[in-house]
């Protein structure tokens, strides 16, 4: 995608998460050609219906566009079906006395100009751990909701394959951002109730920005996290009376404020049309190389050096830290001596069920990753925190 497109696929993105329309001089410089490469933009970062949208309200299509009006046909569908099940799930958890914090888009969605606009897979809602089992059991035996699994900081469950929910009990997995972990520990102490309800709490804004972020870090981390997180965080940016001086000593405290102000550019440069500088230009091609769920090749360029060598990446493929493995054998979590012995057995499934040709392909990318792309991606981290 050249520099024109990019730039005017951004613009009608702004356009309809603003609601304000392109100027003349703006749609004069559309060509109907540049639709292919736009609407393939989208599909990978998951905001078609938005791109569809800037399209219809600023009329750039000369006739009705079946493409355009399924992707937003679609994304409203998904927005009723998660409202449904999130309204179902906040009168549940009131009902049963459980304290819940709803989470994500559940929370962004009220400062968008259209609730659909702001999709997602799944329903985010963090409870107290001491609740999990007591939330889990009502759930599956009230609410005909299927357990799926538990993972690092959160229990999967189902409701008729249209509805995934993701009962947190934890808001960042250990190992990940764990300045921002520490701080966000303290997220019961600091939410408040919301008003009209006894079991429902917010985060105060700037503990809410920082989870952003923090969220935002991880998937950076793991390859890529999207178009869509950059316009949640350009429309956080955009909420009125906010106290920025918080949001940035909490940032600071949880040692993500130099990843946040490098994603704050990147915003600017793509809604705001501001000028790039090297790093948001290689943020930029990072993040729309990776997609809404980033690329392997992203991830173990980053991991390598967050590993520090080659030879470091290989042993954590081989051996896993405790904090890991512990989910995927859950009776390590009452007896940890048996983590060796869950070693072996998980180096057996690598070996038979059909796992060990991945792992061989990623520990041979890695060793092909020259040394300037290495020494470029370590410069990379540091320069915006991580």
């Amino acid at each position: 995608m050249n520099q024109g497109i990019r730039s005017f696929f951004f613009a009608l993105l702004r356009s309809a998460i603003s609601g304000k329309l392109l100027s003349d001089q703006e749609k004069a410089a559309f060509l109907e050609e540049w639709l292919s490469a736009m609407r393939a933009m989208a599909k990978r970062h998951d905001v078609s219906h938005i791109l569809g949208a800037g399209l219809r309200q600023n009329e750039l299509l000369k006739q009705k566009d079946r493409e355009t009006e399924n992707a937003i046909l679609q994304a409203v569908y998904r927005y009723e079906q998660l409202n449904y099940g999130f309204k179902m799930l906040c009168e549940a958890f009131e009902k049963a006395k459980i304290p819940f914090l709803p989470l994500k888009g559940a929370v962004l969605r009220q400062y968008y100009t259209q609730p659909w606009m702001r999709t997602s897979c799944d329903i985010d809602i963090l409870i107290r751990e001491e609740d999990l089992d007591r939330a889990v059991t009502l759930l599956t035996q009230s609410y005909q909701y299927i357990y799926g699994k538990k993972n690092a900081h959160d229990v999967s469950l189902f409701l008729n394959d249209l509805i995934h929910l993701e009962l947190h009990y934890a808001l960042i997995n250990e190992g990940v951002a764990q300045s921002s972990r520490e701080v966000l520990k303290d997220v019961w102490e600091a939410a408040k109730l919301k008003e009209g309800t006894r079991f429902w709490y917010q985060m105060p804004d700037e503990m809410f920005y920082l989870y952003h972020i923090a969220h935002m870090t991880k998937h950076f981390e793991q390859g890529g996290c999207g178009i869509r997180s950059f316009i949640d965080l350009w429309i956080l940016d955009s909420i009125d009376g906010i106290d920025l001086a918080k949001r940035n000593a909490l940032l600071e405290k949880g040692n993500l404020l130099k990843f946040a102000e490098a994603a704050r550019r990147l915003c600017r440069v793509w809604f705001e049309e501001a000028t790039h500088d090297a790093i948001s230009q290689q943020m930029e091609h990072y993040i729309l190389r990776g997609g809404i769920y980033g690329t392997t090749e992203n991830r173990i360029t980053v991991q390598q050096q967050k590993k520090g060598s080659k030879f470091k990446y290989a042993l954590s493929k081989i051996f896993i830290s405790y904090d890991v493995i512990k989910f995927h054998y859950p009776i390590l979590q009452k007896h940890r001596w048996l983590t060796p012995f869950m070693q072996v057995r998980r180096w057996c499934k690598l070996i038979f069920c059909g796992h060990a040709k991945r792992t061989m392909r990623e520990l041979k990318y890695s060793q092909n990753i020259s040394a300037d792309k290495a020494d470029a991606t370590r410069e990379f981290l540091t320069s915006i925190g991580l």
